[in-house]
């Protein structure tokens, strides 16, 4: 998923990310790219404890839902791409009937783009982009 994040600095410190839509979770790093970097970390140590605590998973908005908010003014909007699938819970597995074309579509993708460990995870994906609009 998509989360977007603000960058922000002030003076004499180091830069800090804020996740609007993953309230208490936030980075800092000594450059920009290591605060951006860091977020990834911070992201999976919040999401294990939401599911430890039982919490319902956040979903992302669209960065315009939160650029109006006074908190983040003179902040500088990024996205970060976390996978969220490792909290879904186990796999199950399950049988599914796709047309030819299609699956023949989905495993080129899967073959190119390495965000994609194989047909179940790109499915999985699409599902979850589905469910949050």
């Amino acid at each position: 998923m998509k989360f977007p994040v603000v960058l922000h600095k002030d003076d004499g410190s180091d830069y800090g990310v804020t996740v609007p839509d993953v309230p208490g979770c936030f980075s800092a790093g000594s450059t920009a790219a290591e605060a951006l970097d860091n977020i990834q970390e911070a992201l999976e140590l919040h999401f294990e404890g939401l599911v430890a605590d039982n919490e319902p998973l956040p979903q992302p908005k669209d960065v315009d839902a939160h650029m109006a908010n006074p908190d983040y003014a003179g902040g500088v909007w990024a996205v970060v791409d976390f996978d969220v699938t490792p909290y879904l819970g186990k796999a199950v597995r399950f049988n599914a009937t796709l047309p030819e074309h299609l699956l023949k579509r989905i495993a080129a993708r899967v073959q190119t783009d390495h965000r994609y460990a194989s047909r179940s995870a790109f499915l999985a994906a699409a599902a979850l982009r589905e469910l949050t609009q």
